[in-house]
């Protein structure tokens, strides 16, 4: 493999990639030479404006194409050539203590032409021996589990039930395990294991663009890792939320900053993602239980370590306490050495959910009114942001959409043409960001009247710019909307899909299903049983439904929300997209019904027409 060997990692790459799409908002797959310092600033590579310049004059004069464009892949090659010497030995070094880091070119179902794509051995092995803990006891996968990872059995085995086992393990109740394929294990099952697992993954907020099951079941690696890497991390910081334990962090760096001869919190947060293993010592220890109560038991971390010299040593000692607290998890001491950004996150994650360790302060400067418990429904707006691959990833519905470029990027997906010109994008000044960002909103509000004729009475930008859930959740419920009814009209040729023609549909094909159910509309009380998406499923895909799950007659609550978990995780294994939750169909939550119904008909007529 000596000559596959790449000189830029995958953390690397993965990085530069992020910092690429942050400038090239419009996603055509190139900046322009000016853009060159702010792609740098955003690639942590800072330069002076002269170098800069020369390097941007240099690129011009050699441009081929002289259009005075930068590809992502010129772009790498521009970055490589100033790597200094230093840092590329370094590198290399590292490399040498690694298992390696390989690298393919070609295409793949989600690459553009030419793109280089690169894995590293050392992620492979931490995600294996997560899984092999995690699944450890799970009756399923005894015949998996544990899994080598100095092999490629983790790819070689993806099309079985180890991505669906880690959906559930990061969105506990994600999918419903009596609709997983367990018993008979043929290329059909499998297959439709492997819907369900991508479909379900959508749903929880991955994001699978033009990902198939063919894909999964080649075992390509990068595809493989990196979706994988998107379940695990989703489950890591699944508990760490802001309304909870936003304080808990900021504390908990503030008080390792005091007791760390640092001195500042930025350069703390560096080392945590740095070469140095003694932040994470003091991390420990700052953590790590203090039995003040009776029955409380204590955990004195060793600081011993602190003072060995060596890189590794000091790190496999910092390792050796955190195994004392079960968190010896995602990296090894190359990896703490390397400053493997994700593996290191992924470990912290990891401690903080094991050990958040301190209470929230009263008053750390946060303004506790942005700070509220994620609903419902905007986790599944948010999920369905995330899956589509908006830049950058949504943490938070509404703080995260307060400068307008992410629902500006939705209005593309649902082919509202955007003028990025009018746009202003980051890194934003200081004195005057907040008005940038409100020009956004402005323009956002305005497309959405003028071009996608959302009703939006009484919305302006500043209800964007400021944060407001009504306000905001009222346009992009109309974006999401006018998402899912434009595949059904892509899929009838340009054709207005209303409610009314979805429910005609629903009620005629149950119909001719010879099926008893009905509905009148999106708020019908007798949904709330999930039998008419049951038995709507059974019509468009017969055999997909076992009728010993389903519970009819007289109900309970718990049997209804067993029905609505089954109709749901069966609407996604037979290839409906769907985000709304059991309890959405439960509850009759008319717009969450209208995406049940609107992508099971969506999958019926494409099915139809293919």
């Amino acid at each position: 493999m000596e000559n596959n060997v790449t000189q830029i990692s995958r953390e690397d790459l993965q990085d530069l990639r992020e910092a690429f799409n942050k400038i090239d908002i419009d996603n055509s797959g190139f900046v322009s030479d000016f853009e060159l310092q702010e792609l740098f600033r955003e690639a942590s590579f800072s330069l002076p404006g002269y170098k800069v310049r020369e390097i941007a004059e240099k690129f011009v004069a050699g441009d081929t194409n002289k259009d005075e464009k930068i590809s992502f892949e010129e772009f790498v090659a521009i970055y490589q050539e100033l790597r200094s010497k230093e840092v590329r030995e370094t590198f290399r070094k590292t490399i040498s203590r690694r298992d390696g880091i390989h690298s393919f070119g070609g295409t793949s179902g989600i690459s553009s032409e030419g793109t280089q794509h690169s894995y590293a051995d050392e992620e492979k092995v931490a995600f294996v021996n997560w899984i092999n803990k995690a699944l450890a006891n799970d009756p399923d996968c005894k015949h998996l589990i544990p899994m080598d990872p100095t092999t490629d059995s983790l790819c070689a085995q993806f099309y079985t039930l180890v991505e669906l086992k880690m959906i559930n393990l990061s969105q506990p109740d994600t999918i419903d395990e009596r609709v997983i394929n367990t018993k008979k294990r043929t290329t059909f099952t499998m297959t439709e294991n492997l819907i369900l697992a991508l479909n379900s993954a959508s749903a929880i907020g991955c994001t699978v663009v033009n990902i198939d099951s063919q894909d999964m079941i080649a075992g390509t690696p990068h595809l493989v890792l990196g979706l994988l890497w998107q379940i695990i991390k989703i489950g890591l910081f699944a508990d760490i939320e802001i309304s909870r334990n936003e304080g808990q962090k900021l504390t908990t760096i503030q008080h390792i900053s005091q007791s760390c001869p640092w001195g500042s919190i930025h350069d703390l947060q560096c080392l945590f993602f740095s070469q140095d293993s003694r932040a994470y010592f003091h991390l420990l220890d700052q953590i790590s239980p203090k039995g003040d109560g009776d029955d409380e038991m204590r955990i004195s971390i060793d600081m011993s370590g602190l003072n060995e010299r060596d890189d590794e040593r000091r790190a496999e000692l910092m390792l050796r306490q955190a195994a004392r607290l079960d968190c010896r998890q995602f990296v090894t001491p190359q990896d703490v050495v390397a400053g493997n950004h994700k593996l290191n996150m992924a470990f912290v994650a990891n401690l903080f959910n094991m050990f958040p360790a301190l209470s929230r302060p009263a008053n750390n400067g946060i303004d506790l009114a942005m700070l509220e418990g994620e609903s419902r429904e905007d986790r599944t707006f948010r999920n369905w942001m995330n899956s589509l691959g908006v830049n950058p990833y949504v943490n938070h519905l509404y703080s995260d959409l307060m400068d307008g470029l992410i629902i500006l990027q939705l209005y593309e997906r649902i082919q509202v043409p955007v003028d990025w010109r009018k746009v202003n994008r980051p890194p934003y000044s200081i004195l005057g960001s907040n008005m940038k960002k409100l020009e956004n909103c402005n323009y956002a509000v305005e497309l959405g009247k003028r071009e996608a004729k959302f009703s939006l009475v009484g919305i302006g930008g500043e209800n964007i710019n400021e944060g407001s859930a009504m306000h905001t959740l009222a346009l992009v419920w109309q974006l999401m909307r006018r998402y899912t009814v434009k595949v059904l009209a892509d899929i009838g040729h340009g054709e207005k899909v209303n409610d009314q023609i979805i429910v005609d549909w629903v009620n005629s094909t149950l119909q001719k299903g010879q099926k008893d159910s009905s509905i009148k509309n999106f708020k019908d009380k007798s949904i709330s049983t999930s039998l008419p998406v049951i038995d709507l499923i059974d019509t468009i895909a017969p055999g997909a439904i076992k009728s010993e799950m389903v519970k009819r007659g007289d109900m309970s609550p718990e049997d209804k929300l067993n029905n609505a978990k089954y109709a749901i995780s069966v609407s996604r294994k037979i290839g409906a997209k769907v985000y709304a939750l059991p309890d959405d169909l439960v509850e009759v939550n008319p717009k969450m019904v209208m995406t049940v119904f609107a992508c099971l008909m969506g999958r019926s007529l494409n099915k139809v027409q293919g």
